[in-house]
């Protein structure tokens, strides 16, 4: 089972839901960057569940404890262990799933897979391990910040309810006025009644995540196999309830021409840019000094409480069925943060690997 990912700088995740705790070991991280346990907490409490009416009303305070890889406020270049202990657990809600998959989730394939299966909560294949994502992403973000880098992630649509375009700095403002996490407000009012609406109903909506990454120097990344578009794409992709990425114009670019999207250059205040951005930040694989733009579709929550179809492996007959328990009827506005970590996560580990972050660079 794959629970790493990065080079340079490598995020091991570690937990399940209804286990003891959840976490990661953060391995890389120079020495002597500037952490504390509050760094932390504040990107955690941006996933925290049970804080508004849009999200599962599971409590949990998710409060992180560091047990290794910073002293005296500063990383010692040693692997770094955040973890969070699981205290609102209600395994009940999910005795019945012991032997009956649940639609669209990956209790089938893990079943076929491994056998011996936690089915509590999803067991490891739960959203609550993106705790995981957002413990290495914090460090990321403190990592990019030595040098001006900074991203945000937010909500442009749920359901058929879309966003308009605003600039980074109102996005970044307005984006915590809100339980949605969108940056233009009167959206997401609406955005937020139809997650009640569906709520009401027993049912989910799914919607877009668009992470905007400022301050990227040119040039990280590999033409390759090392593309960054490409991690991007991967980190992105293994968040659970995500079923598509694209970068810049993404799939809109197949309707358009080259004449049409191609960035053109030019020289602003002695700075080298483009025109335009449709390709996101990235050409050929490599920065190109932009802002990096992704987005990722995500699923409807598949917990949902309305009458459902499954099957009962152990006596092998059809099976309806019923989920209880707490979940999100729309998980778009808690997966912002998550979003926003994994990108971190990619370029801190395409930073270090290009040498534009180095133990040298930090502060002693």
């Amino acid at each position: 089972m794959s629970n790493k990912i990065g080079e340079k700088f490598q995020i091991t995740s570690f937990g399940s839901s209804h286990g003891v705790a959840v976490g990661a070991v953060v391995d890389g991280c120079p020495a002597n960057l500037e952490l504390t346990q509050e760094d932390i907490q504040k990107e955690l409490d941006k996933r925290k569940p049970g804080t508004s009416s849009v999200t599962t009303p599971r409590k949990e305070s998710d409060e992180v404890q560091i047990l290794s890889g910073i002293f005296e406020g500063k990383t010692d270049g040693t692997p770094i262990t955040g973890i969070v202990f699981n205290k609102n657990q209600h395994s009940k809600d999910y005795s019945m799933f012991k032997s009956t998959p649940r639609p669209s989730h990956g209790d089938y394939g893990w079943m076929v897979k491994y056998g011996n299966y936690d089915y509590n909560g999803g067991g490891r294949g739960s959203g609550r391990v993106t705790i995981g994502h957002v413990i290495g992403g914090a460090i990321a973000k403190k990592l990019l910040k030595t040098n001006n880098i900074e991203i945000i992630s937010h909500v442009t649509q749920i359901g058929d309810i879309k966003a308009k375009k605003l600039t980074f700095d109102e996005i970044k403002e307005n984006i915590e006025k809100n339980p949605i996490r969108c940056g233009d407000l009167k959206a997401a009012k609406e955005m937020e009644d139809l997650i009640l609406a569906k709520k009401s109903e027993g049912d989910s909506v799914g919607g877009i995540v668009e992470t905007i990454a400022i301050n990227i120097p040119a040039g990280l990344g590999e033409p390759v196999f090392g593309r960054i578009d490409g991690d991007l794409a991967r980190i992105l992709m293994n968040i659970g309830a995500v079923k598509g990425v694209e970068i810049g114009l993404g799939f809109d670019a197949a309707k358009k021409s080259g004449s049409e999207i191609n960035d053109e250059y030019c020289i602003e205040e002695s700075n080298i840019k483009t025109k335009t951005n449709n390709s996101g930040g990235i050409i050929g694989g490599m920065s190109n000094g932009m802002p990096i733009i992704s987005r990722i579709a995500v699923k409807p929550t598949p917990s949902i409480s309305k009458c459902q179809n499954s099957i009962d492996l152990e006596n092998m007959e059809n099976k309806k069925i019923e989920i209880k328990g707490r979940h999100d009827p729309c998980i778009c506005p808690r997966v912002t943060v998550v979003a926003e970590s994994s990108t971190a996560i990619v370029l801190a580990d395409h930073m270090i690997r290009s040498g534009f972050i180095h133990p040298s660079n930090l502060d002693h």
